[in-house]
């Protein structure tokens, strides 16, 4: 089995802890991905004899870590997504910066536009073609060695939206190797961790909220006990 720490799981939903560096589905890398890790380890644990189904509700970037939710039917799928779209559902970050914003906490709005051949996005003016609108809200909760950690509430999912929103204001986030070239080393690992999501039950309706803390391992570890509030 894969080890990937589950969070909760009924008929209808599986909320998990995705690993770093596991894409989410499956791409060009054809590495080992989460989707189909799950549908793997369901179909053993079940002794399933066809298919199993689990749908994607939403992504984490490849380096990134933290909690996923999966559909385990067709209807919960539908449900959700249409949660995300309207914005009903609640996602929060953790993510260590290089420097320190100039407002201890702030809401982003910039239009980001997607280079889809290089994989890139790019923050344009609004209302460019084919661009879309991209929201979240900081706060700064400490700063250290010329980096910060900040706790973020998403409220679009853009492509790369926090690490290019970051990146914009002067603070790209630490390990990341596209946005911050030129501040961060080869090999260094993306600090960014999806800490909470809170959404409704697609079936019981009842209010369900689960988090996890990023590994206390360089730069988390700079503020131990700030992530670790960060459960409450």
């Amino acid at each position: 089995m894969s080890g990937i720490p589950v969070l909760y799981e009924d008929n209808h939903i599986l909320v998990v802890v995705k690993p770093v560096n596991m894409p989410t589905q499956e791409d060009d890398s054809r590495d080992p991905d989460l989707l189909n890790t799950l549908k793997a380890e369901l179909k053993v644990r079940y002794q399933k004899p066809g298919n199993v189904y689990l749908g994607l509700v939403h992504r984490l970037d490849r380096p990134v870590g933290g909690v996923m939710v999966f559909a385990k039917t067709s209807k919960a799928a539908s449900r959700l997504s249409e949660e995300v779209r309207t914005r009903h559902s609640d996602k929060t970050y953790a993510a260590v910066v290089h420097g320190k914003p100039m407002k201890s906490e702030d809401t982003l709005i910039h239009w980001l536009l997607k280079d889809t051949n290089q994989n890139n996005v790019h923050v344009v003016r609004e209302g460019a073609a084919g661009a879309k609108e991209a929201i979240l809200d900081y706060q700064t909760l400490g700063s250290s060695d010329w980096l910060s950690l900040i706790r973020i509430k998403l409220h679009t999912g853009r492509s790369h939206q926090i690490r290019v929103q970051l990146a914009a204001i002067g603070c790209p986030l630490f390990g990341d190797q596209r946005y911050g070239a030129g501040l961060n080393k080869p090999g260094q690992q993306l600090a960014l961790w999806s800490t909470g999501l809170s959404f409704q039950h697609p079936t019981l309706k009842e209010p369900l909220q689960f988090s996890s803390l990023p590994p206390q391992q360089h730069p988390w570890s700079l503020w131990s006990e700030l992530i670790r509030d960060l459960s409450q």
